[in-house]
């Protein structure tokens, strides 16, 4: 197949189109949702790390480093998105791909996507469409994707 696929995402839903000819219109092929990614923060992890008093004063600190809770829930569904194009990939479903994010999801998916499926990758555009309805979305990519 010849075909060209555009991925739209942010940190809680991508979406995935068909373009069957490089100026040719777009077909939904799969909406992918990653609730946890909506939740608050504090709503994400049930246990904060203990808390500690200086031996050599009044301050206090975590006994563990704090991680960004919201960051490694968007590495998982970027993740599990770079699973579904590969899988895709070795099956033949695309050629090309085109990624449009978030700035700071488009920086996630680049360093989780499989090295074989970042080759295929011909654009990438730093908005977010993923709210879009499918005729907008077009009109935001080149004429020839």
């Amino acid at each position: 197949m010849s075909h060209t696929w555009v991925l739209v995402a942010d940190s809680s839903r991508a979406r995935i189109f068909e373009a069957e000819s490089s100026k040719g219109p777009l077909k939904e092929l799969t909406d992918l949702i990653f609730p946890e990614s909506r939740l608050h923060a504090q709503q994400l992890t049930s246990d904060l790390p203990g808390r500690t008093f200086d031996s050599n004063g009044p301050g206090r600190h975590d006994l563990e480093e704090r991680t960004d809770v919201k960051e490694s829930e968007a590495i998982n569904f970027a993740r599990s998105i770079n699973a579904h194009l590969e899988k895709s990939r070795l099956n033949g479903a695309f050629r090309k791909l085109v990624v449009a994010a978030t700035p700071s999801f488009l920086g996630i998916l680049r360093k989780t996507l499989n090295s074989n499926t970042s080759k295929m990758v011909t654009q990438e555009i730093d908005k977010n469409l993923v709210k879009f309805d499918i005729k907008d979305v077009r009109k935001h990519l080149p004429e020839r994707i």
